[in-house]
């Protein structure tokens, strides 16, 4: 049977890979892929923790925020990719180390 300790591990390993990709990514669309892949890790351990009843009162209560951090995280992608389209059209790149819009 498939517990928490199992929904757990599979969060941990989405959580790992997204701070993998954090930290050695330097295009700004993986970069923005690795911040989902961590929005994705805590949305499946609020969903886990939820469908085995640990510390919610109410049983939805772990869906219902995990669909609030679904619908951020979607706002978020969206207002960073305008960013990066208006970058795009100013600089030609997307590359971070290359984006040096705030310096004089």
């Amino acid at each position: 049977m498939i517990g928490l300790p199992h929904f757990l591990v599979v969060s941990a390993g989405l959580f790992t890979i997204g701070i993998y990709g954090l930290l050695s990514k330097r295009n700004a669309i993986s970069l923005l892929m690795s911040v989902e892949l961590l929005f994705n890790a805590s949305n499946v351990a609020l969903a886990a923790f939820a469908r085995f009843g640990y510390g919610s009162v109410e049983p939805l209560a772990g869906q219902a925020f995990a669909l609030f951090v679904i619908t951020i995280a979607a706002a978020e992608v969206a207002v960073a990719i305008a960013i990066l389209l208006l970058i795009y059209r100013l600089r030609g790149t997307i590359w971070v180390d290359e984006i040096d819009l705030l310096r004089w």
